[in-house]
């Protein structure tokens, strides 16, 4: 990613506050050895990340655009050296790429969170896993994390608050991970898996699913009262199951899509599967004067955004395949490719919010009064 200086001025005015200093602190910049200052460091692994070249091509290039001599071993050393240094300036950069001027939602803030797995050169399962939250309200990264495999879906890796409206798949619907949600004083939209999430009656017997999906007209829109028990107290929580029956159309491409796993996976397709594929149902806990069950399916058709985003990292950023073979150059590499993520979302943000200056305004903070100065009145304010 190597710049004309009035470009690169620009990338740096997107940056987090003390992005430089915070270099040496978390050891990303120890000593000035051919590397001379962090906005070096900066430019030098963002031909690496940002470009997809590899680590000989991106040194190669950085001697010959005058950045510094170094060779691709010693490159790698300072990816790895730098990835706390990566991770803060992820966390630091995400409340910049909000976008100003976009209302959100009246009712509430809707975070629709899923996960993506990432593999080592040969491997052939699973090395890690991006948890990814995603504001549909501004269509923006709210947060995420990076786990190894054993981290799997779950709401438990996202926070929430008052007035928020969380959303995920089919494997996002797990007791303790919606009671998470829930405590945080946020509401769940989550597809229904019946063997993870048991429904109960308001009496704590067991609540018929497909008795009441059986009893559904063609076209209408099923909302009813249900309740699951909490995993670590056992008292009842309340929420509602919304349901609608699918086409013919879209309900044997369901089954065939169960059928082609079972047959890959070696198992075979329950019957109370199958009926289940025939319709759509979603848990959700929020109430209906705030969401009614027509609103909770139409909103659940949104959660396919969040598909494209990481389309968008594995096909433009090259999220998808790790090119390093151990735990910490992964991890460097994986906060480098999401700090590229963030920047380049940053700067789009201002593009889509064009001032004729071109590039954003650094706002200087008025300093602070001491406690023992009184305070004086301004005229004109």
């Amino acid at each position: 990613m190597d710049t004309p200086a009035e470009n690169w001025e620009i990338i740096k005015r997107c940056l987090p506050e003390a992005w430089d200093s915070k270099a040496y602190e978390l050891g990303a910049l120890r000593r000035k050895r051919k590397i001379e200052s962090a906005d070096v460091l900066l430019r030098l692994l963002l031909i690496h990340l940002a470009s997809g070249k590899s680590l000989r091509t991106a040194a190669t290039y950085a001697c010959q655009a005058g950045l510094c001599e170094i060779n691709d071993v010693a490159l790698l050393h300072r990816l790895k050296a730098a990835g706390e240094w990566l991770r803060w300036m992820c966390r630091q950069m995400l409340p910049s790429v909000e976008p100003q001027g976009l209302q959100t939602a009246e009712r509430f803030r809707v975070l629709v969170v899923d996960a993506s797995t990432v593999s080592e050169p040969g491997s052939t399962g699973t090395d890690w896993r991006l948890h990814y939250a995603f504001e549909l309200n501004s269509f923006r990264c709210e947060s995420f994390s990076i786990t190894t495999p054993q981290g799997g879906e779950s709401f438990e890796y996202f926070a929430a608050g008052q007035g928020d409206l969380v959303m995920g798949d089919r494997g996002y619907c797990k007791r303790k991970g919606i009671r998470h949600i829930l405590r945080q004083g946020a509401d769940v939209v989550v597809r229904l898996h019946s063997t993870t999430l048991p429904l109960r009656t308001a009496k704590g017997g067991a609540w018929p699913v497909l008795n009441h999906l059986r009893s559904l007209p063609e076209g209408q829109v099923g909302d009813w009262d249900v309740w699951f028990e909490d995993p670590q107290d056992h008292h009842l929580i309340k929420g509602r199951l919304c349901s609608i029956k699918k086409s013919e159309e879209a309900f044997q491409l369901a089954v065939k899509k169960w059928r082609r796993e079972a047959k890959k996976k070696g198992y075979a397709v329950k019957e109370e599967t199958i009926e289940h594929a025939r319709y759509i149902s979603v848990f959700c806990t929020a109430n209906r004067h705030r969401l009614t069950g027509t609103e909770i399916l139409d909103l659940y058709r949104s959660r396919w955004q969040i598909e494209l985003v990481f389309k968008r990292l594995k096909s433009i950023v090259g999220f998808g395949h790790l090119p390093k073979l151990n735990e910490e150059s992964c991890r460097a590499w994986l906060y480098g490719k999401m700090f590229v993520a963030l920047l380049t979302e940053r700067l789009y943000r201002e593009a889509q919010f064009f001032s004729p200056w071109g590039y954003p305004i650094e706002i200087q903070r008025p300093q602070r009064v001491h406690a023992q100065q009184s305070a004086q009145p301004v005229e004109g304010v």
